[in-house]
């Protein structure tokens, strides 16, 4: 292991590398709109009306229960709309039964199969799993466009390879995203992609970086790969421009591999010979941010049951937290899988040590 991170002073550089990322991804997410605080607005408007109209001996009809309905359809996606609905038809039942006067009882139902069918029309016209659109029909066809190119490729049985995606909040676009070939039968390729922000405005600066990488990706050295995604999102003038990468070329026959990161978390490799867990040393800018800069590998070897990982920031990062112990957090639970086995590691890792506040994408390669 000619570049395995050893000692305090490997984990500081390798700190040093990614540092720039929780200042930077701060202010986008400040800028952004918390989806769950929609919800909660409306759903205490819905009491708040149901209430009245009941306190108030129908100066407050309760048919304004429209009102929060109509707006929950135009600003919350498929799920959190449902969870509005719910509300809605459980507070309306309930305020049934404070009136003696039927044709208010009858609103009151007239309400109730309204609010069933807004929640049928959510969930036939809204594939995105937010607010319809013009042009939703393309964004899905771009998304599934993208779970496309981040599965992963056919690799010789004595290896195993798990990747995962995951988005912030149950939105079907994420920032984070994986791209990975085989440019040879003994050649392996692959990127893990952090773009900055959350949700649909990631999502599709996602989708359009991840197909000018996966043309990148194997068509050039590795060295040279990391610097051509750098110049390419510098030329794109996003206003939140900026990703962080880890790119990882691994021999399949020998296991030797080189890994480079820009502004990413550092790659995690497990050693069988003293069944261990330790970071890899590689760092380099975020990607989209200055011109030029350099990307120093990692270099090593996987042996027969060895493993390699990697990860975005969602699986480490709290708020409030410093991310070294996220990773720490992240290293005692991948001390766990050798004991119970590496099928299905990946998806054990990712839940339980995610978080709902960010995109998260792993990848676990293990040598049998």
């Amino acid at each position: 292991m000619s570049r395995a991170a050893s000692g305090v002073g490997a984990r500081a550089g390798a700190a040093r590398a990614w540092d720039i990322r929780p200042r930077l991804r701060s202010t986008a997410v400040g800028r952004s709109r918390d989806p769950n605080v929609s919800l909660l607005v409306l759903v205490v408007l819905t009491v708040a009306v149901v209430a009245l109209a009941v306190l108030t001996d129908s100066w407050i009809p309760l048919s304004a229960v429209l009102l929060p309905m109509v707006l929950g359809l135009l600003v919350l996606e498929r799920r959190r709309f449902a969870v509005l609905v719910v509300v809605v038809l459980a507070s309306s039942m309930a305020a049934i039964d404070g009136y003696d006067v039927e044709p208010v009882r009858l609103a009151t139902l007239a309400v109730i199969v309204l609010a069933a069918g807004l929640l049928i029309f959510a969930s036939h016209h809204s594939d995105l799993g937010g607010p319809r659109g013009l042009g939703e029909e393309m964004l899905i066809d771009l998304r599934d466009r993208l779970l496309t190119q981040s599965e992963l490729p056919s690799l010789p049985e004595q290896w195993y390879a798990q990747a995962l995606m995951r988005s912030a909040g149950g939105d079907e676009f994420a920032g984070d995203f994986i791209v990975a070939v085989t440019p040879t039968r003994t050649r392996l390729e692959v990127v893990v992609v952090d773009v900055s922000g959350k949700g649909l405005g990631a999502g599709t600066r996602a989708l359009q970086l991840s197909g000018a990488l996966g043309g990148l990706l194997g068509a050039l050295p590795p060295h040279q790969f990391l610097p051509a995604a750098n110049a390419y999102l510098l030329r794109q003038s996003w206003d939140e421009g900026f990703a962080t990468a880890a790119h990882l070329s691994i021999d399949l026959d020998t296991g030797c591999y080189e890994l480079r990161t820009a502004g990413h978390p550092p790659g995690l490799q497990f050693s069988a010979g003293s069944s261990t867990w330790h970071q890899l040393e590689s760092g380099g800018p975020a990607l989209g941010l200055l011109p030029g800069g350099g990307f120093a590998p990692a270099t090593g070897q996987l042996r027969s049951g060895d493993a390699l990982l990697l990860y975005t920031d969602g699986l480490v990062e709290t708020p409030g937290r410093d991310f070294r112990i996220g990773i720490d957090k992240l290293l005692g639970e991948a001390e766990r899988l050798h004991g119970t086995g590496w099928d299905g590691s990946a998806q054990r890792l990712l839940d339980r040590v995610e978080s709902a506040h960010d995109d998260r994408a792993i990848l676990l390669l293990h040598h049998r």
